[in-house]
């Protein structure tokens, strides 16, 4: 979860505060201390400590200090030179009650790492940047998710501007527009897809332009993100040198009001997958190397084919084509997008004295490509109160790029959410839905949280979203797949009656919608014959009544009608409900979709308002087992 931040150091001046920071699961070394602090697991600095930070500074992407505030700015003081490139600067007081983003909180990820941090210790998290007050991304950070290319551009006037609520222009022209439908209501940002529009001549105060095209001179603050939707394709002559593959795409682009920093990857015929001048643009540049066979360029429809070079490689288009199935396949995650287009046809480029010759053609896909690798997270939220969220799944809801769930969970997890995150609620009856949206993000590179009730792994979404990506081939390694325990409603049921669970259990849900009854009906009859304690999931719906009844009639057929039964509606919400009653007598209660129903076996007891199960701690009773 926080691998954005490596390398970290971590660095205490005194026992307590290394054993705070030594409770952070960010570390992946050990905390620094002083010569002087003798405590196991931690590294030693000697000298003075001004002189470690410096020595450390330029080799480190964050820092979390346990120090003063005051301590922490005389020591970094000297050493900030450009927000661009400072590293992220947190610091933890020894109480462990704050974290606060002193400095890089957005372009150094600050803000997110004291959010993450915040969520481990059960701390409150200290962001003083004016985005977070009016909930907006930070208009230096807002492409980072998505992999853009951070332009040129008056950032500190755009920034300003937005903090100050002045009227700012977003022209979006490249990429996706995922983020615009997740932004806060009222949040002030004029949204114009192309400019020439009439809302772009309306003179804003500063603008942000989300674009391929190269940037131009502005008359106001104005900064440039560039996504990553070019595909550059090449062909070449063997032995083409680098220099001059590199001259072309350049002057390709400058020809055509083209940014570099758009550039996605660059493609060619399967043939040039050796040829040394692109092997070595590819590896010295951000731009992937696409190679694709003959006979998949062969069938795409290119304005300018050659016949010559159909005759010499199989294809009538190596250039063209090849840009072409680059930035189809670079959109292949998401659906219903448009086809992509040629913004460069072929472009022949030679120089005088340089062996070879290079064919330039562009194509521009709708989807940008991110250059991360995708994460999913499947997250038990427990049974719906935060403090009953591990600290390690409120981390990673709150670290998401986009977090997906039942709208009822969305909204129970809502203050752990943060500015710019993309949150997608869906119906109850969607969870293949929303199992395949997951995927799709995540294979596109985003990070993405799929939030369950109690354990996602019980009755949740971890096993439809595993069972989806074994159906669509996934290779076991991208996207990652992690998977965060949470405490399931049988646990959360239990919690509020007493010990119910104390011997063999069993949970069974009556739903079946997804199981034939008649095995429900089996299983609940071996359960109920093997004197397992029993947790019902699902017992009844509005339209699915009498499942309820049949279980309790199979468990009469073994069990005594004084068994106890606990009913435990919403447990740890403010609408909690909690009922001791019977086998006997628990359908005269009320039971819905959000209740868990606890039986008891056969030794079971009820004692002055809490359910029992002797373990056997105190002796054996033959005469309480059936």
């Amino acid at each position: 979860m926080f691998s954005d931040f490596q390398p970290l150091a971590a660095i205490a001046t005194t026992p307590h505060g290394a054993r705070r920071l030594q409770a952070i699961a960010a570390l992946e070394e050990p905390c620094w201390v002083p010569a002087s602090v003798s405590l196991a697991n931690t590294q030693t600095y000697t000298g003075a400590l001004k002189d470690h930070v410096a020595a450390l500074w330029p080799h480190q992407r964050s820092f979390v200090f346990c120090l003063a505030v005051g301590a922490v700015v005389r020591l970094i003081a000297p050493l900030l030179r450009d927000k661009a490139t400072d590293p992220a600067v947190v610091v933890v007081d020894e109480a462990g009650q704050y974290v606060i983003s002193l400095c890089g909180g957005h372009q150094g990820g600050g803000d997110r790492l004291a959010q993450a941090l915040a969520r481990q210790l059960g701390a409150t998290p200290i962001l003083t940047g004016a985005s977070n007050y009016w909930g907006l991304p930070g208009a230096d950070v807002l492409g980072q998710p998505f992999g853009w290319g951070r332009g040129p551009g008056d950032w500190t006037g755009v920034s300003s501007a937005i903090a100050r609520q002045a009227r700012v222009q977003v022209i979006q022209q490249a990429g996706s527009t995922l983020w615009q439908a997740h932004l806060p209501e009222g949040h002030g940002l004029e949204l114009v897809s192309a400019p020439g529009s009439a809302a772009e001549g309306d003179a804003p105060e500063a603008r942000l332009r989300i674009t391929a095209a190269a940037p131009t001179p502005a008359d106001r603050p104005e900064a440039w993100w560039h996504p990553r939707v070019l595909w550059v394709g090449v062909g070449c002559e063997r032995g083409t040198p680098r220099s001059l593959i590199e001259q072309a795409v350049s002057q390709t682009c400058a020809e055509h009001g083209l940014a570099e920093g758009a550039i996605a990857g660059l493609a060619t015929l399967d043939l040039k997958a050796d040829e040394v001048g692109l092997v070595e643009l590819s590896r010295d540049r951000p731009w992937p190397l696409r190679c694709f066979s003959a006979e998949e360029l062969r069938g795409v429809p290119v304005p300018t084919p050659s016949e010559v070079v159909a005759a010499e490689v199989g294809t009538p288009s190596v250039a063209e084509a090849a840009a072409l199935v680059a930035a189809r396949q670079a959109q292949a995650w998401l659906p219903d997008l448009p086809e992509p287009q040629l913004r460069v046809t072929k472009q022949i480029v030679r120089a005088e004295g340089v062996l070879g010759a290079v064919t330039v053609a562009i194509a521009e896909s709708a989807l940008e490509m991110t250059g991360r690798r995708g994460q999913l997270w499947l997250v038990g939220t427990g049974p719906g109160s935060l403090d009953q969220i591990t600290p390690a799944a409120q981390t990673a809801i709150t670290q998401a790029d986009v977090v997906i769930g039942y709208s009822l969970y969305v909204d129970l997890v809502r203050p752990l959410l943060r500015t710019g995150q993309i949150v997608e609620a869906l119906p109850i009856t969607q969870e293949k839905q929303r199992a395949q949206r997951a995927i799709a993000l995540a294979q596109w590179g985003l990070t993405v949280a799929v939030i369950s009730s109690g354990d996602c792994g019980i009755y949740g979404m971890a096993g439809l979203v595993l069972e989806e990506l074994r159906a669509g081939g996934w290779d076991g390694q991208t996207p990652r797949v992690q998977v965060f325990p949470g405490v399931t409603a049988l646990q959360a049921a239990a919690s509020r009656v007493g010990a119910p669970l104390m011997h063999d259990f069993c949970a069974i849900s009556l739903s079946d919608l997804l199981t034939p009854w008649p095995v429900i009906e089996k299983r609940l009859g071996a359960a109920a014959a093997a004197d397992f304690v029993t947790a019902l999931y699902n017992p009844r719906s509005r339209t699915r009544t009498d499942q309820i009844v049949q279980a309790q009639q199979i468990f009469l057929a073994h069990r005594s009608p004084e068994t106890p039964v606990a009913l435990v509606q919403s447990a740890y919400r403010p609408e909690e409900r909690v009922t001791l009653t019977t086998l006997g007598q628990m359908l005269e209660q009320t039971i819905d979709m959000l209740t868990v129903v606890l039986i008891g076996n056969s030794s079971g007891r009820t004692y002055e308002g809490w359910f029992i199960t002797p373990r056997g701690y105190l002796g054996f009773d033959p005469d309480q087992v059936s």
